[in-house]
């Protein structure tokens, strides 16, 4: 039986607007050194049908880069990319040093709570640019719940036993519950 983990695939990065009138376009890695995001060859938008290639990148600020994409001649080409996610295959990724996961490893996690009653399930790790926050849809279904994901808040990550630990923060005086 293979872990489907082993098989999935990995999100890398995001293209964002256009950068030019050449076809350059912004791009978000995800990777732990952003330029590495090209060292790995094709990747792929979600449906692993699109293969895409990364020419050339350069620095853009702190979080972003410029980068060149075969096939990509003009502004129409690269606008045409805005918002699509890069995908690598999991089994094409390094194996994690001890004590370290790939953030997709998370997903599929049973979340619990320090007594062990169980909260949900992760269905993802997001960034709105402040930080990564566990999305975890809830036990008894209904909205999913977003903490963040800090050492305080998720303090035990147990990838062999299927299961995050999760201490939700607590309220500070002042704050409102609106």
């Amino acid at each position: 039986m293979t872990d489907s983990r082993a098989t999935s695939l990995v999100l890398m990065g995001r293209f964002g607007a256009p950068h030019g009138v050449r076809g350059e376009i912004r791009l978000q890695s995800f990777a732990g050194d952003p330029l590495a995001i090209a060292d790995y060859g094709p990747l792929t938008d979600r449906s692993g049908r699109k293969s895409i290639v990364i020419l050339d990148l350069r620095p853009q600020g702190k979080d972003m880069l410029v980068a060149r994409v075969d096939g990509v001649r003009d502004r129409d080409g690269a606008q045409a990319l805005n918002g699509v996610e890069l995908f690598l295959a999991r089994d094409r990724l390094p194996a994690p040093e001890a004590d370290e996961f790939y953030l997709a490893d998370l997903e599929g996690l049973r979340a619990e709570s320090a007594v062990g009653e169980e909260i949900g399930r992760v269905v993802a790790v997001r960034n709105f640019g402040a930080g990564d926050i566990l999305e975890i849809a809830p036990v008894g279904g209904g909205e999913t719940l977003m903490f963040p994901f800090t050492k305080a808040v998720a303090p035990i990550i147990d990838l062999a036993g299927g299961r995050i630990v999760v201490e939700p923060p607590t309220q500070t005086e002042g704050e409102s519950e609106d």
